[in-house]
């Protein structure tokens, strides 16, 4: 039997290749979050401790500065929504904006959906979340948060708008860097950079007054993910305009980022 491998076309994710490939989106996973917590001492206790230590230095700097937070929320319940979703967007924005390059070796040997290896970049991410949700559930309580039934809704769509942009960003950043190493000092720049423009801390859009300010800032696709997810437990009131911008840029990134992935892919195993 005979298989020919044909290019897919640019903006086709190929569904049916990925799931034929699904077994492979398992040892890429697991494998990553075991190299992650290899020989360390607390294992997977540091995707609980790390956005725990951020939400503690933010309260002071918040305290410190006297940052105040939308729906009347307590600032560490604000800060550390805030950062557990941070954090899967820009340790996946990381992982998988390096994957293509520490993965090398298997892309030069073997066939498989080059795709999978950002996605599976991704769902470590995720995984880090769902450790440090377990510590969110009480805090939602401790802290006293104004629970609604639209916090079902909107856990699943954040998520999921968190992962979309990340898949955007990081499949544009793996094609870019595999080609053009300079990008391996980029993106922990645009990382750390991308936290200022975030509402993590503190709320960018609302600092402001000037409409168009607003709307600059609601270009970056997190804006849209932390406020819906904040506004399932608090009094936050959404702006539709402003989460019509950041779901339309997050849309933009996708295209963007798998347009040019699946341009630039059959190069890869020649210049890994």
């Amino acid at each position: 039997m005979e298989y020919e491998i044909k290019p897919h076309e640019k903006l086709n994710l190929g569904l049916k290749e990925l799931w034929h490939y699904r077994e492979l989106f398992f040892f890429f996973t697991w494998r990553d979050v075991k190299v992650k917590y290899k020989q360390t001492l607390l294992g997977f206790t540091w995707a609980i401790l790390q956005p725990l230590i951020y939400m503690l230095l933010f309260s002071f700097f918040g305290k410190a500065f006297h940052i105040t937070t939308d729906g009347n929320m307590d600032y560490r319940l604000f800060s550390y929504s805030g950062v557990i979703l941070w954090l899967v967007f820009s340790s996946g924005l990381t992982n998988a904006g390096n994957s293509m390059v520490t993965n090398a070796n298997i892309i030069k040997k073997i066939y498989f959906p080059r795709l999978i290896i950002p996605i599976s970049a991704i769902l470590v991410s995720l995984f880090d979340f769902l450790m440090s949700f377990i510590i969110f559930i009480p805090m939602l309580f401790y802290y006293h948060a104004s629970l609604n039934l639209s916090f079902i809704a909107f856990l699943p769509l954040s998520l999921f708008i968190t992962a979309f942009s990340t898949f955007g960003i990081g499949t544009l950043l793996a094609a870019m860097n595999i080609k053009y190493r300079d990008f391996r000092y980029v993106i922990p720049f645009m990382v750390q950079a991308g936290m200022f423009v975030t509402p993590v801390m503190y709320n960018p859009v609302t600092a402001t007054t000037k409409l168009w300010v607003q709307y600059v800032f609601a270009l970056n696709p997190m804006y849209s993910a932390i406020e819906l997810f904040r506004a399932g437990f608090s009094n936050v009131q959404l702006r539709p305009d402003l989460i019509g911008i950041s779901l339309f840029s997050t849309i933009l990134f996708f295209l963007v980022g798998l347009y040019y992935f699946r341009r630039t892919e059959a190069y890869f195993a020649d210049v890994a």
